[in-house]
C-alpha cells in the first residue's frame, strides 16, 4: 500500500474507532472485526497502538473486565473524544459534499 493512502486510511481508522465507542463500549478484537467489516486490514500490532494513544491523549478512556475468565478492556469516548469527534464530523460532511457531490 501506498505510504500516503495508509496514512490517510489511518485517520479514517481512528475516526471509525471515536465513533463506535461513542456509541457503546468497544475492545480489541470487536473494533478489529468492524474495521475489516469495511474493508481495513490491519494487525493488532496496528490497532492498539492506536488504541493506546486515543487513550493517553484522552479521547478513549479503559475499563477491563473479566469476562468468561478472560480479561478484557473495554474502551469509551470521553468528553475530550466526543467533542472532537464532532469537530471531525463537521470536516467530513463537508470534505464528502466536495468531492463526491460537487464531482457530479
Amino acid at each position: 500500500m501506498d505510504g500516503m493512502l495508509r496514512k490517510l486510511f489511518l485517520g479514517f481508522i481512528r475516526l471509525h474507532i471515536l465513533h463506535h465507542a461513542g456509541e457503546a463500549p468497544i475492545y480489541g478484537s470487536e473494533i478489529k472485526a468492524e474495521l475489516e467489516r469495511h474493508g481495513y486490514r490491519l494487525s493488532y500490532g496496528t490497532l492498539y497502538p492506536i488504541l493506546h494513544s486515543l487513550e493517553r491523549d484522552g479521547y478513549l478512556e479503559s475499563q477491563t473486565k473479566i469476562e468468561g475468565g478472560k480479561q478484557r478492556r473495554y474502551y469509551t469516548l470521553t468528553s475530550k473524544g466526543e467533542k472532537l469527534l464532532v469537530e471531525a464530523k463537521v470536516k467530513l460532511r463537508e470534505l464528502t459534499e466536495e468531492v463526491l457531490v460537487e464531482g457530479l
